[in-house]
């Protein structure tokens, strides 16, 4: 039996006792007679296969959450595309609350980059926890800045855990595992592809509570996350810089989306709206 059976297994679980998606949930709530009734005589291998499967990923520091377990990110659950399964390398998602993305070009300026730093040690300082991509350029500006100033950043990522892309982040990957979270929707053999990264942009989008814009030309991902994040609820803060872009200026107008000039602006804007909140 192989990665396929896991799948099928994995699937039929969470449609019909969701809870039964870890090692000893299988054995609970009626999960094997619900396999039996699902897969018939593969039943008991499938099982075998599955937990086998589950305690491999969990030997190597991950964990798997179902959007029907209590460890599932609250933000993302009220999401209408929540995916089904998170794989979570590091720290699950902890009282992560007051996370805001923070995203840009793969190509990005020095003065982008510049941005970006600044813009993270702020949000850092002021106690959020900061979420980006794990992408080549402002992503990983972005991340780097966080880990060196003691602070929690959480990557989520375009493929499975088992994946390090791109590979001249590999080593920044597994430090944000060590000390942060990785976090992807995918089962953790799926490589990278062109249809991962806007699924990812989403996640990102619906686990926190704004969208920073760094740096971004009219054919980046992040005006995916834009998207995505206003037909979540989610805000979108763009950085001045980007509205000699028109698409940029176009999106300015739209509701949700404020354009703000620096850092300290963008946390104060988090905070007002914070307030007003509470």
């Amino acid at each position: 039996m192989g990665s396929d059976t896991s799948t099928a297994t994995l699937v039929a679980l969470l449609e019909h006792a969701p809870a039964a998606v870890s090692r000893e949930g299988i054995h609970q709530e009626g999960g094997e007679a619900i396999l039996e009734r699902e897969l018939g005589l593969f039943a008991s291998a499938a099982i075998a296969d599955a937990e086998a499967q589950l305690q491999q990923w969990q030997s190597r520091g991950w964990s798997v959450v179902s959007v029907f377990d209590d460890g599932y990110p609250c933000p993302l659950r009220g999401v209408a595309d929540a995916p089904l399964l998170l794989f979570i390398a590091g720290q699950k998602w902890a009282d992560d609350r007051r996370a805001v993305a923070v995203v840009g070009s793969r190509e990005p300026t020095q003065q982008g980059c510049s941005l970006a730093a600044e813009l993270t040690r702020c949000l850092a300082a002021a106690g959020y926890t900061v979420v980006s991509g794990l992408a080549a350029g402002i992503d990983t500006v972005v991340h780097r800045t966080s880990l060196d100033a003691g602070a929690r950043t959480v990557a989520v990522i375009g493929s499975g855990l088992e994946h390090r892309y791109p590979p001249r982040n590999a080593d920044l990957q597994e430090r944000i595992e060590a000390e942060g979270a990785v976090i992807s929707q995918f089962l953790p053999w799926t490589c990278p592809s062109r249809r991962s990264f806007p699924a990812r942009n989403s996640v990102m989008s619906g686990l926190t509570v704004a969208t920073v814009i760094v740096e971004a030309s009219a054919t980046s991902g992040t005006r995916v996350q834009a998207r995505s994040a206003i037909s979540q609820g989610r805000r979108v803060l763009l950085m001045s810089g980007l509205l000699v872009n028109d698409w940029a200026r176009d999106l300015s107008g739209r509701g949700g989306v404020e354009v703000l000039d620096g850092a300290g602006a963008v946390v104060a804007a988090l905070e007002r709206q914070g307030s007003l909140a509470a």
